[in-house]
């Protein structure tokens, strides 16, 4: 127990800042775990930061949760008691068991055994995301609940976590209901780590708490005097200090374009800067002019007159993955294959489908998706059906899907969009970019099949429900996935989509037209990857990229290059979203400073 005299003090306050003192047979905790019971929303401080806690069996209260937060679809995170109460709705594997028992303590997602709890939990997806208590507050606070609580980070969507008190009455009025709160300063805002099985290993969705900022050692090859201060993106942000052969990555910070997640990213470089007495000798930014990170990584370079790097996105995601498997800089090129979002190529162009010789020295794109316009730019990761419009219009033609696919649903929906500014948009390439996304292929496929058709409520959500209504019916699909188109080095996608389209007019079923799609999909670039090896005389082949998230991808294909007798390196010690991309900034300047 803390001293009584001199220890924390915990209190329990009401939304308008009144000290609700416990009664004689209820200490504060309780009185906390009380109150989510009756379905009252509680913010409650920990080590890292607030969170929002409701009653995870209560549909009112995540419902009202979800509301007051703005947080209407993406994955709420939940807190058990022990692993007895995750077992009463999952069942996790021994790997599940050991990653929620570590001494991190991460959000560990898995495969959902029930429905027991509220249905807003994980809207369109079958897994849920547990962690056990951390801190002595949450453990006390569990041996009052019968059932597990959500507890999520303290902010509306997309803000920061709100870390001190005042600021969580500010930020969080109108949004909980009670305070349960402590007297200890946080200094350095952590979000929860999540992490999932894939593959056969842990991999990062999001890297934080528990494991940030734990330093990862490079190779000996890599190690040399320079320091360098690696930027990131822009989305799901995270910094790097490099310096001796360890490289320091940033907790998430999260993504750029909202305001108080920008100051805190610049908060926390000063204050890493200070911890690690850090001063760089290089700056890495991405080649993008436009990210925040690129800017202030230009401010800070002529402010302190330090050299400046550019490095390429997808490059990035490839030499991360390179150091986090020691291959050493001599090694010789691999075939990277980055499967992402957006990046900005090397050609002015949006890359995100990408086969790349590359070392840490440098690369050369020798294949890649199909181009595909996106219409209203940002809109189009909005709003999917754009994506869909785009794709059937680049693949098929927009006349012959009017002619051929008439009778579909998602032709009659199309159909009341504006489609003739949109065709002139694209024709005359006014806010259309062309972009190699293989993220927006999912989107396509996704508001196809009519999943998140309309609009995408947080970024990656329909390729996020497109793989959970893929799953019950992926093990039937092997050898029977959609083709897709390899010439002259770019993977098209005009097959794909006739034998896609013909399948919703036979009346199949959605689930199996998506499993269809992730086969195909695994399929056509281990076969492209593959091919591209053996011409170049490579034995490896380094997945990296968000989309390499998905689990049935990233499984179908590794499984298929090993086949072919090929070495596949893909992350597990950083996320492969952009939450990697500093590290491997990082460690391409520390090739190049080692020649």
């Amino acid at each position: 127990k803390a001293c009584a005299v001199c220890g924390p003090r915990v209190w329990l306050e009401d939304a308008h800042g009144e000290r609700l003192e416990p009664d004689a047979d209820c200490d504060t905790v309780e009185t906390a775990a009380r109150l989510i019971r009756a379905g009252h929303i509680v913010a409650i401080k920990g080590i890292g930061g607030i969170h929002l806690a409701c009653d995870a069996g209560n549909a009112v209260a995540v419902e009202t949760l979800r509301r007051r937060k703005h947080r209407y679809q993406k994955a709420l995170a939940l807190m058990a008691r022990d692993l007895a109460m995750i077992q009463a709705y999952a069942q996790p594997d021994d790997e599940e068991i050991a990653l929620l028992t570590g001494r991190a303590a991460p959000i560990v997602v898995m495969p959902a055994e029930t429905d027991a709890l509220a249905p807003g939990i994980a809207p369109g997806q079958p897994s849920l995301g547990f962690m056990l208590p951390y801190t002595p507050l949450h453990h006390l606070l569990m041996q009052n609940m019968d059932r597990p609580i959500v507890l999520t980070s303290g902010n509306r969507s997309d803000e920061p976590q709100t870390i001190d008190n005042p600021d969580a009455r500010r930020r969080l009025d109108g949004i909980a209901d009670y305070y349960l709160l402590h007297d200890r300063d946080i200094v350095n805002r952590l979000d929860d780590s999540v992490l999932t099985i894939s593959d056969g290993r842990p991999r990062f969705l999001r890297r934080a708490r528990g494991y940030a900022p734990d330093s990862l050692l490079l190779t000996e090859a890599l190690a040399s005097d320079i320091a360098v201060l690696a930027m990131g993106g822009e989305l799901k942000n995270t910094f790097c200090l490099l310096q001796r052969g360890k490289a320091i990555v940033s907790q998430h910070m999260g993504d750029l374009e909202d305001a108080v997640t920008y100051d805190d990213f610049q908060n926390n470089l000063a204050l890493y800067q200070r911890l690690f007495d850090f001063a760089p000798d290089l700056i890495v930014v991405d080649r993008h002019p436009n990210y925040l990170s690129t800017r202030y990584g230009r401010q800070l370079a002529a402010e302190t007159d330090t050299p400046l790097l550019e490095v390429q996105h997808h490059h990035a995601h490839i030499a991360a993955c390179l150091a986090e498997h020691d291959v050493a800089p001599d090694r010789g090129p691999v075939l990277g294959v980055a499967l992402d979002g957006l990046g900005y190529g090397e050609d002015g162009t949006i890359w995100g489908g990408e086969f790349l010789l590359a070392d840490y020295h440098g690369f050369e794109r020798v294949g890649h998706f199909q181009p595909v316009a996106m219409p209203g730019g940002t809109q189009a990761i909005l709003q999917p059906w754009r994506n869909a419009f785009a794709h059937l219009s680049a693949c098929l033609g927009w006349d012959r899907v009017e002619r051929e696919f008439r009778d579909l649903e998602i032709v009659a929906f199309l159909s009341t969009k504006p489609l003739g500014p949109l065709q002139q948009m694209i024709a005359q390439g006014v806010n259309s970019p062309l972009a190699s996304s293989a993220g927006r292929l999912f989107d396509a496929v996704a508001a196809t099949l009519g999943v998140c058709r309309e609009s995408a409520s947080y970024e990656g959500q329909a390729a996020i429900e497109l793989e959970a209504l893929a799953r019950p019916y992926f093990p039937g699909q092997a050898g029977s996935g959609y083709p897709a188109d390899w010439e002259d080095g770019v993977l098209g996608w005009a097959s794909l989509w006739e034998a896609l389209l013909a399948d919703i007019a036979a009346g199949q079923e959605r689930g199996v037209i998506a499993a269809r799609f992730h086969a195909g999909l695994a399929a056509a670039v281990a076969r492209v990857a593959a091919e591209l090896c053996a011409a170049r005389g490579v034995d490896t082949v380094a997945l990296n990229g968000g989309v390499v998230q998905n689990r049935l991808l990233l499984e179908a294909a590794s499984k298929d290059l090993r086949q072919r007798g090929l070495q596949v390196l893909s992350p597990t010690r950083l996320p492969a979203n952009d939450g990697g991309v500093s590290f491997g900034q990082a460690v391409i300047a520390a090739a190049r400073a080692a020649q």
